[in-house]
């Protein structure tokens, strides 16, 4: 049996990662790692401060080094190191050396990149404005193509999302 594949599912906030990665996971009868930010936010009742951004990409990898384990042939990763590094990019214009260096991990077999292009939906303390999701994905496909990191765009609604993804995976 070949290892599980970790699937990167990337984009700004709103844009139906986690929709995604949650209905990829049911369709393909295996797990997905939700996004830890999420979870850090509701917890904490903060946004996170610049020294918190390691942590929680540290925690958002070694979950999905634990859910590895335990997938079936692909694992959906809600997000990866390197969107938290582009957001420390975005509200602190730099990126501390160990996040950089987690970052540069980005060794996913396959990086699906969610467009923007359904409604934008406030989310309490965790996303900003339509304005800042455009700027936060052109700086995501620019950052991919500057890194060499070859990435499909999935648009439209969630079950064309879901046709793009298996025309490239394969049926489950």
């Amino acid at each position: 049996m070949s290892a599980v594949q970790r699937i990167a599912i990337l984009g700004a906030e709103s844009s139906g990662k986690s929709t995604l990665s949650e209905a990829l996971a049911r369709q393909y009868g295996t797990l997905w790692v939700p996004e830890y930010l999420r979870e850090f936010v509701d917890t904490l009742g903060r946004v996170p401060y610049e020294e918190d951004q390691y942590g929680i990409a540290l925690t958002q990898r070694a979950r999905e080094d634990a859910a590895a384990g335990e997938a079936v042939r692909f694992l959906f990763c809600d997000t990866t190191p390197l969107m938290t590094a582009l957001y420390s990019r975005v509200y602190w214009g730099r990126v501390d050396a160990q996040l950089a260096l987690l970052d540069a991990r980005h060794d996913y077999a396959w990086t699906f990149v969610t467009a923007p292009d359904t409604p934008w939906e406030p989310d309490g303390l965790q996303r900003e404005s339509e304005e800042v999701r455009q700027m936060v994905h052109r700086m995501l496909v620019e950052t991919l193509a500057a890194r060499g990191i070859p990435c499909t765009l999935l648009a439209g609604d969630l079950p064309h999302r879901m046709r793009q993804v298996r025309g490239l995976l394969g049926q489950a």
